[in-house]
């Protein structure tokens, strides 16, 4: 599974400010996913070619100061339960406060690979205070300063040192992961248990009703891949019980963890802000993508419903393109097989790699006929190109990159995508300073 770190701690010692700091955001998330994590917290980072995603815990710690103990216990076990290791944050100009010992306690019975630091430390004085927080019994403190990032260095070295190696991904290296995602009763585990052909999934009219991922392994009709069926993610303002942010969490795993998303979506409630989301967090992850219309049965229609709905669609997902999109009815059991024929079309793509020869041999003819604009009267050479092996991530070696406009990246990526099939699947156009 992917490596989600968990920030804990009780309000106001800086969670959020460490938060921002370790993403290099000003935000503790991008705007276009808000809402699918509750507004502000989550967001990803890297350190000594380690990548890993973050959860400031902070935002979801509800009531007054008065009463927040429970709610500090509730959501540290979430995380604890739910996260490959754990920053816990203090407040090293308070000291040791008993809602700090109280989460202490609770990392330390867990087990969980954590780490202790004391925050706000920003004099060489206040680096002494920090070694009261080793009472805690959870091993070295990291003296820092979130606001200024002094010592946020040494915190990074240590954490990803702890953080769990993946030995599924090396054991199943080869099988496809397909994750079912969406909103709240659109169908997701009715899919799965299609599929299946048992009841593997708990389903019920009531929205919600799956609060884990589950993981079933699919190997019908010449398939071969594990099938991921999500808890449902809701908007923030219906995010109130402390299990919605436990599904959110296995959500956001899923996603990350998987290779192909099926979006699904209600045909009679077509795309909604929330669907935006999701769909956004999938390409922030670069993950391939299928849209799933389901509870088709349901829409009166004719000759051109269809067409005319997806257009819909296509509309409201700009500037998202490219994307596959299947109409079902997982009750009649109709199309169902051809959304995961659509899923394995999308993963062959992302999967594909263009040979490097053939590569410059269309691409630099297509710069040549329309090569990108001069900037303050200076031009752009393209002088070599290539694409990543693990994904379609394409390489430009320019003389200039820091002049190649984004409106130009997307007439390249237009072209790429005329020319290859890479439908389902985002296509990354990085400009690199030829030495």
């Amino acid at each position: 599974m992917p490596n989600i770190v968990a920030i804990v701690g009780r309000p106001n010692v800086g969670k959020s400010t460490l938060f921002n700091r370790l993403t290099e955001t000003r935000q503790a998330i991008v705007d276009e996913v808000s809402g699918v994590t509750r507004d502000r917290h989550y967001g990803k980072s890297e350190w000594g070619g380690v990548e890993f995603s973050l959860i400031d815990t902070g935002g979801y710690i509800k009531g007054s100061d008065d009463i927040f103990e429970g709610e500090i216990r509730k959501q540290v076990v979430i995380a604890i339960e739910e996260c490959s290791a754990i920053l816990f944050v203090s407040d090293v100009t308070e000291g040791v406060t008993q809602f700090d010992t109280e989460v202490a306690n609770i990392i330390r019975k867990s087990k969980k690979p954590a780490l202790v630091i004391a925050n706000k430390v920003d004099s060489h004085d206040k680096a002494a205070y920090a070694a009261e927080f080793y009472q805690f019994g959870l091993g070295e403190v990291f003296p820092i300063s979130a606001i200024t990032g002094s010592g946020t260095g040494d915190l990074l070295d240590a954490l990803i040192k702890i953080l769990p190696k993946d030995e599924r991904a090396i054991e199943d290296a080869d099988i496809p992961r397909i994750a079912i995602v969406g909103r709240p009763n659109v169908g997701k585990s009715s899919l799965t248990n299609a599929l299946l052909g048992e009841e593997r999934n708990i389903v019920t009219h009531v929205a919600g009703t799956t609060r884990d991922t589950i993981n079933s392994r699919y190997t019908k009709f010449g398939h071969d891949f594990y099938l991921v069926d999500t808890a449902g993610m809701r908007k923030k303002a219906k995010v109130h019980e402390d299990l919605e942010f436990y599904s959110v969490l296995r959500t956001i795993k899923a996603i990350e963890d998987c290779d192909v998303c099926l979006l699904m979506i209600d045909a009679q409630d077509g795309v909604e802000a929330q669907d935006l989301s999701i769909l956004s967090l999938i390409e922030k992850n670069r993950k391939g993508l299928a849209i799933i219309v389901n509870k088709w049965d349901l829409v009166e229609k004719d000759t051109k419903t269809a067409k005319e709905y997806e257009e819909k669609i296509r509309e409201r997902i700009k500037p998202f393109k490219d994307i596959p999109i299947i109409f079902i009815s997982v009750l009649d059991k109709q199309r169902i097989m051809k959304a995961v024929e659509v899923a394995m079309m999308v993963y062959e793509n992302k999967m594909k790699h263009i040979p490097t020869r053939q590569l410059n041999d269309f691409l630099l003819g297509v710069i040549a006929t329309y090569p990108p604009p001069a900037v303050k009267g200076k031009y752009i050479k393209v002088k070599y190109i290539t694409q990543l092996k693990t994904e379609p991530l394409f390489i430009f070696y320019c003389n200039l990159p820091q002049y190649v406009t984004e409106s130009y990246k997307r007439f390249l990526e237009n072209k790429i995508r005329e020319e290859y099939d890479f439908s389902g699947v985002p296509i990354v156009v990085s400009m690199r300073k030829k030495v």
